[in-house]
């Protein structure tokens, strides 16, 4: 009865995550362009940053209650689940995804960087605050080339905020905090009743909730003929994720990474990742390769469930 009660909590609360997250990105991207700041830096700070929201604030909530394993499980996972699952969706939705712009330009690289240097950081299973801090210092950098890459200034429409705006932005990061809080709880007491270690659940079950976003922006922009935003959002998500995830979440206390990382989820993202750009390479990606993903997270997931075994 129990594991049935944490069931639905863990489902309850990370709905209330994923929803408030919506209300704290809506409410800051309108507060942002009342203020005057163009769509392209909302789109690279505030959206880009909101995505990858619901993956931060439960890393916080796993240090802050003596469950850090699951931080990198949550990251490692949420990449992998954005590049197999989201693309491949995608990418099965239409007949092939094609990319208005050339994504190598500034994107690509720096999606590589990101997926390289998580993995030669965490080959002693040790993450310091230096390299915290380092992390923080690339998720800089990406948004200064972003910014500098940035077209002509444009004309923008200013919309009117009231004080529900902020009132809504202040009851979305609260329930945010709280989302997260609960979901964590509900991952704790779940692997005590099951017997399964805590980050194979934020391998699955967390990485595939907090990726549900990108799930959805992705098949309807599909849907819609915008199949290329769905590129954009699993680069930008992908980026945020490693940096700013890891990096933040180091500042709250020391990060456990769990063994069984190394040995194949690590390498599998790292793999994804240069098969992401590989496909991107000639600015389409088809079905067959959308179909190609989904085997890949047929893999991935077959493998945690072996692993819970």
């Amino acid at each position: 009865m129990e594991i049935l009660m944490y069931a639905g909590l863990f489902i309850v609360s990370l709905g209330v995550l994923l929803k408030a997250s919506d209300w704290f990105i809506d409410s800051a991207e309108q507060i942002g362009l009342s203020l005057g700041v163009s769509p392209f830096i909302i789109g690279v700070t505030i959206v880009a940053f909101g995505t990858s929201l619901p993956e931060l604030a439960t890393s916080i909530a796993s240090v802050l209650s003596g469950e850090s394993e699951i931080v990198t499980g949550n990251v490692v996972g949420s990449n992998i689940t954005n590049i197999a699952l989201v693309l491949g969706l995608a990418a099965l939705v239409v007949d092939k995804i094609e990319l208005e712009y050339n994504i190598w330009h500034v994107d690509m690289p720096f999606l590589w960087g990101s997926a390289f240097l998580l993995w030669f950081v965490l080959r002693d299973l040790h993450f310091s605050l230096f390299e915290g801090i380092l992390f923080i210092m690339g998720i800089v950098v990406f948004l200064a080339y972003s910014f500098k890459s940035e077209q002509e200034p444009e004309e923008i429409e200013r919309p009117t905020v009231t004080w529900k705006t902020y009132t809504m932005l202040a009851i979305g990061g609260a329930f945010v905090y709280l989302g997260a809080d609960y979901t964590i709880l509900a991952i704790r007491k779940l692997s005590t009743f099951a017997g399964i270690d805590p980050e194979i659940i934020a391998l699955s079950a967390v990485a595939l909730g907090t990726s549900l976003p990108e799930v959805i922006v992705s098949l309807n922009a599909a849907r819609r003929g915008k199949a290329s935003i769905a590129v954009g959002n699993v680069l930008g998500s992908n980026i945020f994720n490693t940096y700013i995830v890891m990096g933040v979440s180091s500042f709250f206390g020391k990060l456990v990474i769990p063994t069984n990382i190394n040995e194949l989820f690590l390498p599998l993202m790292v793999a994804m990742t240069i098969l992401f750009g590989i496909m991107a390479n000639n600015k389409k990606i088809t079905r067959w390769e959308g179909v190609l993903l989904l085997m890949f997270y047929a893999f991935f997931f077959g493998q945690l469930i072996e692993s819970a075994i």
